[in-house]
């Protein structure tokens, strides 16, 4: 030993005052609960709670797995900060459906999900236990080789049941028993534990940070100082690099058994859902939470790389976090590290067994004892000391397999590897979970199946090795599999080699798992009970006060029957309270019925609670099966409701769904009315004066030829604007319906702009007006190529052009320019006319909209040539706009992409 170890009796002192002074402040709590001012009101100790999921594992176990593979340890820390992502989404709803269903622990909460099933509720319980059991006796481990390493003292490797694991054992199941097992109704809150674990949290927190602080600046002058210490070690500084942790594909299946635990550890589901005061408490957690746990393995690194430069491999790396200061003569704060320590693992015991202690209770001991009936349970009339009494013994049981566990099988695994053991034992219960939050067709007979072949899975490759690592199972059975039978090796399944024990373990459990639970769901018809539990459970946040049962159920049970079966298991007081004012005669009806049940799940769970109320109304009303059949059958009249509810929920959106649509219809006939009415109006006024003119000229021969010359130039001018307004229109119905052709190319701007200013330079020569192009610009040289159709793009030029010579005055100037702008060409037409109001910015583009007044200044034209020029620059992937003011003439403008940056998928329709 590399240190002086230090008086045994101080330690011993130091950790009963600490453990004194939790009792202390679960004692207070309580008191303040009493007089009603919780202290687990506050969300700050809700988040500080959830922090009972860093246990001696974190305390010890990161340093040890970071000693040996570097940045390894932090996919337990993930895991967890992901699913807090989901939260918002999963876990509100989990928090909803436990304070609507009365729901007392994860077994009750899947048992109730799939219609209460006694069955599914005791194998959530057994898998449980088991695969809680190592993760005590790593908190056991921990704190026993700690004080050992603390004290010098070795005395427990001989001594059963006089060792440090077993007084921490007993000291942890009093505090349990004391203040986790007050009341009756398990879906009540424990304040008292709730406060003292918000402490703890604390305490473990402030030691790790000053054991971590002490070893950077005290031992090693800084980050830079322990850097530089490590320059003569490459193995080392390896630690730092992503290869130890990533090379062996442990990171993944790590963050994934995390991630789950987070949600299937029965100690977190106890304090993230059943100690949940408000719903709106989990804000506070979404971000504290992921806080602490940053905070908490902030020095995990450096105190792995500074134990292993001083200790090498002369001290076990889950020692280093006492080794580190104990061996610098800092007593005080070794002290300090293994009472942080100690509260971890005191939290952890305490919440796990009290979860197991209910789920025990609930799930296994007392349904079996309702359906046996022993007479000396059938003459007590008060069952609560009876329940209270099941609790304790379970308590004390599930800590002493616990430490029978650290005993046999402790000794040959790293603290870590006991935790993944358990990590991965409660990962069996995540699809029956999460999926029977999601999927509402998933049935009892699916969650059996998949949590019975995983869990056996589990117990093949996992728990059975550990078992004969420690030597109490011949080595032969990993080496060569049961029986010799090689494809049954638990590290090599089937022939599966080549992963980590951990990953091949996770991977075969979850493909068995997940599996059966999908196959024969599908295959699968469930139930009354089981359809109503899956609506509520997946419609939580759309569920509504349920409809009233037929009226032929009244008279089957008499509120005299119901409440002396909630006194029972309840107490006489909240009988009375249930049932205040009430004629004991009297039927009970479906209402009370459900009120019952309700009060006793949260006593004894949903299933124990249907059990009990079969077994307490009296044969010649009901009998058990009839009674079962009624509370099965008001769950499928209350899910019926609820379907109901939904497809009128859902016929009322199709109902503003049709209106809209009948509203866009109305809209898009009146639309069409207008246009047909501007199209016959375009195109009767061409036609009326060419009809004129020519029965002018067709009735009088003798017209002076003068005359006769300018009819003829109007009809002609007439017939060509009527060409224009057929074109345009084809133009338009073309684009529309998608049946252009488009020839898409790189393409010379420059070359269609020149085009499309010879073609109406004759027009603006005719009004006087001089047209000017800017194309090649001196500073930026001349126009790169664009992406678009040749065509199209004169095409949209022209328009522009006709419009400005339509606009602009006599004498006055018309521009043309193109320049870049980002990764488009901006080409802009500008006049020097009247100009456009902003308010008719946007409508300019509509189809045969014109700007002006109808009577006067309303220019000639179709109204069409903006409108198409929008739809052929869209299309080609530009915009188009106008920048304008009244009296101070318009500049219409429109971009194209340029050749080397615009997409090259598009191609022409």
């Amino acid at each position: 030993m590399a240190w002086t170890p230090m008086p045994w009796l101080t330690v011993l002192l130091v950790s009963l005052g600490y453990l004194s002074a939790l009792f202390a402040i679960a004692h207070w709590a309580d008191r303040r609960a009493a007089a009603g001012h919780s202290v687990i009101a506050s969300p700050t100790v809700y988040a500080l709670s959830l922090g009972v999921y860093c246990t001696t594992w974190t305390f010890y176990g990161s340093v040890g797995r970071a000693a040996s593979q570097g940045i390894g340890f932090l996919p337990i820390y993930l895991g967890p900060t992901l699913t807090m992502l989901l939260a918002p989404l999963l876990m509100r709803k989990i928090l909803r459906i436990a304070k609507t269903q009365r729901i007392t622990s994860i077994a009750d909460f899947i048992a109730s999900r799939y219609g209460r099933s006694p069955l599914l509720g005791g194998l959530v319980a057994l898998t449980a236990v088991a695969g809680v059991t190592p993760y005590i006796a790593l908190q056991l481990k921990a704190v026993a080789v700690s004080f050992d390493a603390l004290t010098g003292s070795f005395s427990g490797d001989d001594s059963p049941f006089l060792d440090t694991g077993f007084a921490v054992a007993a000291a942890m199941a009093l505090f349990a028993m004391v203040f986790g097992t007050r009341q009756i109704d398990a879906a009540e809150h424990h304040p008292g534990m709730v406060a003292a674990v918000a402490f703890e949290s604390l305490v473990k927190l402030v030691a790790f940070l000053a054991v971590g602080g002490f070893v950077v600046w005290g031992l090693h002058g800084g980050l830079e100082g322990l850097f530089a210490d490590t320059a003569a070690r490459p193995d080392i500084q390896a630690l730092f690099a992503a290869e130890p942790a990533l090379g062996d594909g442990a990171w993944a299946t790590s963050m994934l058994l995390a991630a789950a635990a987070i949600l299937c550890l029965p100690r977190q589901f106890q304090v993230m859902v059943i100690e949940n005061v408000e719903e709106r408490h989990l804000n506070r957690a979404l971000w504290l939470f992921p806080l602490y746990m940053l905070l908490i393995n902030l020095f995990v690194l450096p105190v792995a790389v500074s134990g292993l430069l001083r200790f090498g491999g002369d001290t076990d790396p889950d020692l280093f976090v006492i080794a580190l200061p104990l061996s610098s003569g800092m007593d005080a704060l070794a002290l300090l590290a293994f009472l942080g320590g100690l509260s971890a693992a005191a939290g952890m015991i305490v919440v796990e067994s009290v979860a197991l202690s209910t789920m025990v209770c609930n799930d296994l001991v007392m349904p079996a004892l309702l359906r046996l009936r022993p007479p000396a349970l059938e003459r007590s009339a008060d069952l609560s000391r009876l329940l209270l009494a099941i609790r304790r013994a379970a308590i004390a049981v599930i800590l002493l397999l616990g430490y029978v566990y650290f005993r046999v099988a402790g000794s040959a695994y790293a603290l870590v590897s006991i935790g993944l053991i358990s990590f991965a034992a409660v990962a069996q219960f995540a699809p029956a979970l999460i999926g029977g939050l999601c999927w509402q067709g998933a049935t009892r007979r699916g969650a059996l199946a998949g949590l019975v072949g995983g869990a056996l899975v589990w117990t093949h490759t996992l728990l059975l090795p550990s078992f004969a690592r420690s030597g109490w199972l011949p080595a032969s059975f990993i080496e060569s599999g049961p029986w010799g039978i090689a494809s049954l090796r638990p590290y090599a399944l089937f022939g599966l080699e080549g992963f980590d024990p951990l990953t091949h373990a996770l991977f075969w459990s979850a493909l068995v798992n997940i599996g059966l639970y999908i196959a024969l769901s599908l295959t699968d018809r469930p139930d009354s009970a089981q359809q109503a539990q899956a609506v509520a459970f997946v419609a939580v946040f759309e569920q509504s006060e349920p409809v009233e049962p037929p009226a032929d159920w009244q008279g089957v049970a008499s509120v005299g029957d119901l409440a002396r079966v909630v006194a029972r298991f309840l107490g006489p007081q909240r009988a009375e309270a249930a049932f205040a004012g009430a004629d004991p005669a009297a039927p009970a009806g479906p209402e009370r019925l459900r009120v019952a049940e309700r009060l006793l799940a949260g006593a004894i769970g949903g299933a124990s609670a249907r059990v009990a109320l079969a077994s307490a109304v009296p044969g010649g009303a009901v009998g058990t099966a009839e009674l079962l059949r009624m509370l099965d059958e008001t769950s499928h009249v209350i899910a019926h409701s609820r379907q109901l509810e939904e497809k009128t929920a859902a016929l009322e959106r199709a109902t503003d769904a049709l209106r809209a649509a009948n509203e866009r219809l109305t809209e898009l006939d009146r639309l069409k009315d207008e246009f047909l009415s501007t199209v016959t109006h375009e195109l009767r006024t061409p036609l009326t004066a060419i009809r004129a003119l020519t029965e002018i000229l067709h009735d009088d021969p003798g017209l002076d030829p003068a005359q006769r010359h300018e009819f003829l130039g109007v009809v002609i001018a007439e017939s060509e604007r009527l060409t224009r307004l057929i074109n345009q229109l084809l133009d338009m119905a073309k684009i529309e319906a998608g049946a252009v052709e488009w020839s898409i190319a790189a393409i010379d701007p420059a070359a269609a702009l020149e085009q499309a200013a010879a073609s109406t330079a004759g027009l603006f020569q005719e009004r006087g007006i001089t047209l000017e192009t800017a194309l090649d610009g001196a500073l930026d040289g001349p126009l790169p190529p664009v992406l678009g159709d040749h065509d199209r793009l004169v095409q949209v030029a022209v328009n522009l052009l006709s419009n400005a010579a339509k606009f602009a005055p006599p004498g006055s100037r018309v521009t043309l320019s193109a320049r870049i702008a980002g990764d488009s060409l901006r080409v802009a037409v500008s006049d020097g006319g009247p100009g456009i109001a902003p308010e008719h910015h946007a409508a300019v583009f509509d189809r045969f909209r014109q700007v002006g007044d109808p009577m006067t200044d309303k220019p000639a034209g179709t109204g069409l040539g903006l409108a198409i020029c929008k739809r052929i620059v869209e299309h080609l992937g530009g915009r188009i706009g106008v920048v304008s003011a009244s009296g101070a003439g318009a500049t219409f403008w429109f971009t194209i992409p340029l050749a080397d940056s615009a997409p090259r998928s598009r191609t022409a329709p």
